[in-house]
């Protein structure tokens, strides 16, 4: 049994959908049953602009282990990129 967990942040950024691309202003990252992977419990986020309407939205379903390589793999490109001088 698996209770579902919520989380919001604030984002500044793109994203592309089917009309193309929009600005994002919040992602909501959640762990729960997918609606399409096909695992029991997925971490779910949804890339949004709620002002913009429900096709306004990019959504990913991964595994732990693709949420955790994924995590570590952003995380070491802003370390390169702050030890480059680019942050």
């Amino acid at each position: 049994m698996c209770t579902m967990i919520v989380e919001k942040v604030k984002i500044d950024g793109s994203g592309k959908g089917a009309s193309g691309w929009f600005s994002l202003e919040q992602a909501n990252i959640s762990y729960d049953h997918p609606f399409n992977a096909p695992m029991e419990h997925t971490l779910n986020i949804d890339f949004v602009n709620a002002s913009q309407g429900p096709s306004a939205r990019v959504a990913v379903e991964l595994s732990e282990s693709a949420a955790r390589e994924l995590v570590r793999t952003i995380l070491a490109v802003l370390d390169q990129a702050e030890a480059g001088g680019h942050l």
